[in-house]
């Protein structure tokens, strides 16, 4: 198996929303974006699937190691050599995936965040990030675009936050700000429980509320010349504001079951969002 092969097969196994973006990608991004997705898939399982602290923390720290070899040019992993060819196409900055790593280590260390500051500091380094990679791997002329990149990062992630509260509660892990619970008189124990009621609902709403004005501040940052390029960014994001939609619509089930989309709706998500954004290329051009 190739190391493109191996970072297909990661992409695959997962529903994520990334896959159904990538389709509209020249082959060239199409294999950077694939290696960059297979980077993240591979260093979240580390925390995710370790039960030994001690033992996650090693293996990342083994991933900063290969992350420095790989911008030394000497990448051991399958998907460090397949994003080997991305940082010689793309201006893919190393402390980028480093800052992620740091994101995941976060969650060896804090299982709870005393408020939205301090999260936001989480969804910068696990989501933000990785949008800065994105818009480097798509292209951009207008320094606006960073802006763009990092706001839907965080909006990514707490719609995420919102989607797994019920499974990130069984692993001990609390994404909620503290002082927002306590806001509409709830805890962690009540969400461990699964307890719903008028309160956890308007919590909910509230979460929802913020993640949608991120969202939303994200597209007003993104400069008109560079939305066609960042059209595979906009594609994801539409998939991704579609799963908050549903989480609405169903009332925020949040604490009884995770919510998704059909893979079927995503894959027409993607198609009817490339297909608007050419058409509203075509228009810009003379």
């Amino acid at each position: 198996m190739t190391p493109d092969e191996y970072c297909q097969e990661k992409t695959q196994q997962s529903s994520s929303s990334f896959y159904y973006s990538f389709l509209f990608l020249t082959p060239q991004q199409r294999q950077a974006m694939t290696a960059l997705y297979a980077f993240c898939r591979e260093v979240d399982d580390v925390v995710d699937e370790c039960s030994d602290p001690q033992v996650a923390a090693s293996k990342l720290n083994w991933w900063r190691h290969e992350v420095n070899e790989l911008f030394n040019g000497q990448p051991n992993h399958p998907v460090a050599r397949a994003l080997q060819t991305s940082i010689n196409h793309y201006p893919l900055q190393q402390d980028y995936f480093q800052e992620l790593i740091t994101g995941m280590e976060m969650d060896l260390h804090t299982s709870q965040y005393p408020d939205f500051n301090a999260l936001s500091l989480y969804c910068y380094r696990v989501a933000g990030v990785v949008g800065l990679l994105t818009i480097a791997i798509l292209g951009y002329q207008n320094k606006q675009t960073i802006e763009y990149a990092k706001k839907l990062g965080t909006a990514l992630q707490l719609i995420n936050i919102l989607r797994d509260v019920k499974e990130d509660t069984l692993r001990g892990r609390f994404y909620i700000p503290q002082d927002e619970l306590k806001r509409f008189e709830l805890s962690n124990n009540d969400l461990a429980a699964g307890k719903s009621g008028a309160r956890a609902l308007e919590l909910f709403k509230f979460q929802a509320h913020r993640a949608e004005q991120f969202y939303q501040d994200a597209f007003k940052a993104l400069p008109p010349e560079d939305r066609y390029a960042q059209r595979t960014g906009i594609i994801m994001a539409e998939i991704y504001y579609a799963l908050l939609k549903k989480i609405q619509q169903k009332n925020y089930p949040v604490l009884e079951q995770r919510v998704k989309v059909a893979k079927l709706k995503k894959l027409w998500i993607a198609w009817r969002t490339a297909r608007r954004e050419y058409r509203l290329n075509l228009k810009k051009q003379p």
